[in-house]
């Protein structure tokens, strides 16, 4: 079972490793893994991630690989070297690129999740009407999380607004990551479908994702710590 501390993954959504190393050590100890995703992975590169797991942190490199299948594997064994436990992989890519970002892996000893991004946050249904996407966008995020599970992924990325439906239709035997959290009374930022951290859990997600909420905080260690506390009050806290 998780501990609820492991499922809360705070987003370093900066642009410099300064700042992210500043966010760090003010929230302590209370949380143990941290997002480091395309502004400051581009901004600072592998080193940031070095020494996040250098300083015993769990890492979640949130780069959405989605390229040929053979492209997707190099990147997904050079994140392994990395030593991150967790990455993600757009499904959209298709089954073969799944599988070869999971055997690309699969011989490392502390091997990380490969999750399939479903259908980002930030996107409605309209969004998804645009580009040519046929039925609803509920629809669309558990084929797509059929898919990520098919293929050998240990998780998937997906809203709490689908996690209900997506463990009612394929079981509890793998993660689901869901950003677009935010605390009651928070903004919204660009994100389309929120929620709150209780409900997330609730709703069957197994990590959060939160980004300016705690980063943004004046003491960000009391703003993650009320989040957790959140978390906990959930009935599925146990999950």
């Amino acid at each position: 079972m998780l501990h609820t501390s492991d499922r809360l993954i705070v987003a370093l959504d900066v642009s410099t490793a300064a700042e992210a190393r500043q966010i760090v050590q003010s929230i302590g100890t209370s949380v143990s893994t941290f997002k480091v995703g395309k502004q400051l992975f581009t901004a600072e590169g592998p080193r940031i991630v070095r020494d996040l797991v250098a300083s015993g942190r769990k890492v979640f490199l949130d780069l959405k690989f989605h390229d040929i299948p053979n492209t997707v594997a190099g990147a997904a064994r050079s994140a392994a070297e990395l030593k991150v436990s967790m990455l993600t992989v757009h499904t959209s890519g298709g089954s073969k690129m799944l599988r070869a970002a999971v055997e690309a892996v699969s011989s490392f000893d502390a091997r990380p999740m490969i999750l399939g991004v479903t259908v980002l946050t930030s996107m409605s249904q309209a969004d998804i009407d645009e580009v040519g996407v046929c039925g609803t966008l509920q629809s669309q995020v558990l084929r797509l999380a059929d898919l990520a599970i098919q293929s050998g992924c240990g998780g998937i990325v997906a809203s709490a607004h689908e996690a209900r439906e997506i463990r009612r239709a394929l079981g509890t035997g793998f993660a689901i990551v869901t950003p677009g959290v935010r605390p009651a009374g928070s903004s919204h930022g660009d994100q389309a479908r929120v929620v709150t951290p209780a409900e997330a859990i609730d709703a069957g997600a197994s990590h959060i994702v939160v980004g300016r909420p705690i980063t943004g905080a004046a003491n960000p260690a009391e703003a993650a710590e009320a989040i957790l506390r959140e978390m906990q009050s959930s009935p599925a806290a146990s999950f």
